[in-house]
């Protein structure tokens, strides 16, 4: 199996709190970021996306911090979609420092939206494939 898709981040000193610690909002700010990273390497952009009346959703987002971070820390945020039969996929996602230490852990279910109809497309695997130029980063 090879290494999930990752980006770095590095901590900004604005991402604190006041324990000078990153402030649990921004977890989901770096999850997000990998996941549109992860897109666009694929090949999606926002506006195809958009284009065909399509968008991502978010229905469920599970975050355990395992150890703090702090300004300047420099991490690794990865992104790994797992797929299920049915409407909804779950993205597995890790950020941990350059020297492995792990952070936080972040599992998000998501689906695909029709934008018209407000509801979720029945097979968002087929849809990757079939927009994604390089759909193995989505382990298909």
């Amino acid at each position: 199996m090879s290494e999930p898709f990752s980006v770095p981040v590095t901590v900004r000193g604005y991402e604190t709190d006041v324990q000078g610690h990153l402030n649990q909002a921004v977890y989901l700010n770096y999850a997000e970021h990998a996941r549109w990273a992860l897109l666009q390497a694929a090949g999606i952009r926002q506006a195809d996306l958009a284009a065909r009346g399509i968008g991502p959703v978010a229905l469920e987002t599970t975050i355990r911090y395992k150890r703090e971070l702090l300004a300047g820390d420099e991490v690794e945020v990865t992104c790994e979609f797992v797929w299920s039969e049915g409407k909804t996929f779950t993205i597995r996602q890790a950020i941990r420092r350059t020297d492995g230490t792990l952070a936080a852990e972040i599992d998000a279910v998501g689906g695909l939206l029709d934008l018209e109809s407000r509801r979720l497309l029945t097979d968002p695997r087929e849809r990757f494939k079939e927009l994604a130029a390089d759909p193995a980063l989505f382990g298909l």
